[in-house]
């Protein structure tokens, strides 16, 4: 089986070093194997669970939670329905940051149209009638 370094896996992941140094002291990483002189050795797994761990702190979870979340994994299928109940929840939230993401792009774009009519008349002015709040 194929293992890889810290500093591999940190750039397959593009992560630091040190962020891989933190989510093992933060219990993150209980599944990681270990040479007899300590060095870190990653299989595949590990790092598709990494994924996931670099997914959930995407969302805005903080890492208190995915680490019981990977406690959850270690504990096998006894916990299933609250794994399946953290990812209905993360998929909420995302889904709400998307939502507001949307708001935002539709006020971007009409900036975008404003000024870019605005250069074309070479002039606010056009604008003048309409009512808008922010320049």
């Amino acid at each position: 089986m194929k293992t890889y370094s810290i500093s591999e896996v940190a750039k397959e992941l593009n992560l630091t070093v040190y962020t891989l140094r933190y989510y093992d002291k933060e219990g993150l990483m209980p599944f990681v194997e270990r040479s007899p002189s300590g060095v870190r050795l990653f299989k595949d797994s590990d790092i598709s669970t990494l994924r996931i761990i670099e997914c959930l702190k995407s969302t805005g979870m903080p890492i208190k939670d995915i680490k019981t979340f990977i406690d959850w994994c270690t504990e096998g299928d006894s916990t299933l329905q609250e794994r399946h109940d953290l990812f209905m929840e993360r998929k909420a939230t995302v889904e709400k940051q998307m939502a507001d993401l949307m708001k935002t792009m539709e006020v971007i774009d009409h900036k975008c149209s404003y000024y870019k009519e605005a250069l074309a008349a070479g002039t606010e002015e056009i604008h003048r009638d309409k009512k808008i709040e922010i320049q």
